[in-house]
C-alpha cells in the first residue's frame, strides 16, 4: 500500500479510480438527501434504511432472510440464523448512539458493539474484548489467515490513532479501511463481520456523508453477493494499490446501492405505497 507517514488514509484517496468512486458516492448521497420526501418523512426513511441495512448485514453473516420476515419477527432467540438477524438489528439501532464516543475512543465503541451483538450468547469473559492467544474465532465467511492476538492488539491501536487524529481522507476511504481492517483482524471471537459493517456505518454517519443514516452500505454489500464481497476483501488484504482501490470501489458501490434502495423507499412513500 502506498501511503504517506502524515496521513496514510488520505494517500489512499488518490489511488486510481478512488476519486471517481468518492465523487460518485457523494453525488448519490446528495441526490437522495434532496428528495422531497426527506423534508416530510425523513424518520420513516431512516427507519426503513435501518431495517434493510440490518437485513443485508445479517445476510452476509449467513442469515439471508426475506425483508418481510425480518419486519414481522419479534423473537430473535432460538436458532442460529434468528440470533444473527437479532444481532444485526441491535447493532444498527446502537450505531447512532455512539458517534461522539467513536471520535474519542474507537476501541470503546468496538467493545460496545461486540457486547451488543453477542447479546448474552458468548461467555461473559470473552464479550467486549479482543481475543486472547489461542481463542477460536467463529467467522465462516472470511477465510483469510487469522492474525495473532498480539498483532491484533497493535493494529487495533494503530487504527484507533488514525481515527482519533482525523485527517483529510474522504469518508468513503476511511469507512472502507475501518471495515476492511476489522474483517482482516477479526478481533473478537464472534460477530466480527456484523461489527465491521456497523463500524463502517458509524464512519459514514459521523463524517457527514450520511448524517441521517439513509445510505445503508450493508444493502449494497449484500446485493453484490457474498462472493463479490470476499473477492473485494481479498484485494484489501493483498495490500497492493490495485487491491486497496478495488475494495474501496466495492464499498463505494455498496453505498450507491444503499442509496438506490432508500430512493425507492422515498418514491414508494411519495406514492402512498409504503
Amino acid at each position: 500500500m502506498s501511503t504517506t507517514a502524515s496521513d496514510p488514509l488520505a494517500a489512499l484517496g488518490s489511488l486510481p479510480g478512488v476519486p471517481d468512486a468518492v465523487d460518485s458516492v457523494r453525488t448519490s448521497a446528495d441526490r437522495v438527501y434532496g428528495h422531497r420526501v426527506m423534508r416530510r418523512r425523513r424518520n420513516e426513511v431512516t427507519a426503513e434504511a435501518a431495517l434493510r441495512g440490518s437485513r443485508g448485514s445479517a445476510a452476509l453473516s449467513g442469515a439471508d432472510w426475506n425483508l418481510e420476515e425480518v419486519r414481522r419477527r419479534t423473537d430473535f432467540s432460538g436458532e442460529d440464523e434468528a440470533r444473527v438477524v437479532g444481532a444485526a438489528l441491535r447493532l444498527t439501532a446502537e450505531a447512532g448512539q455512539l458517534l461522539s464516543i467513536w471520535r474519542q475512543s474507537p476501541l470503546r465503541v468496538l467493545a460496545r458493539l461486540h457486547l451488543v451483538a453477542a447479546g448474552g450468547a458468548t461467555p461473559d469473559d470473552a464479550v467486549g474484548r479482543p481475543r486472547l492467544a489461542g481463542e477460536p474465532v467463529d467467522e465462516p465467511l472470511i477465510e483469510a489467515p487469522l492474525p495473532g492476538a498480539e498483532e491484533v492488539a497493535g493494529r487495533l491501536e494503530g487504527l484507533s490513532r488514525l481515527i482519533i487524529a482525523g485527517g483529510s481522507a474522504p469518508a468513503l476511504v476511511t469507512a472502507a479501511v475501518v471495515h476492511g481492517e476489522l474483517l482482516a483482524l477479526r478481533p473478537f471471537g464472534s460477530h466480527n463481520g456484523l461489527v465491521a459493517r456497523t463500524a463502517e456505518r458509524i464512519v459514514l454517519i459521523g463524517s457527514g456523508l450520511d448524517p441521517k443514516s439513509i445510505c445503508p452500505a450493508e444493502v449494497g454489500h449484500a446485493e453484490q453477493g457474498r462472493a463479490a464481497y470476499v473477492a473485494a476483501f481479498e484485494g484489501y488484504t493483498s495490500g497492493t494499490p490495485e487491491g486497496m482501490a478495488a475494495w474501496i470501489a466495492h464499498c463505494g458501490r455498496s453505498v450507491e446501492l444503499g442509496v438506490r434502495e432508500s430512493t425507492a423507499v422515498c418514491e414508494a412513500l411519495q406514492r402512498g405505497a409504503a
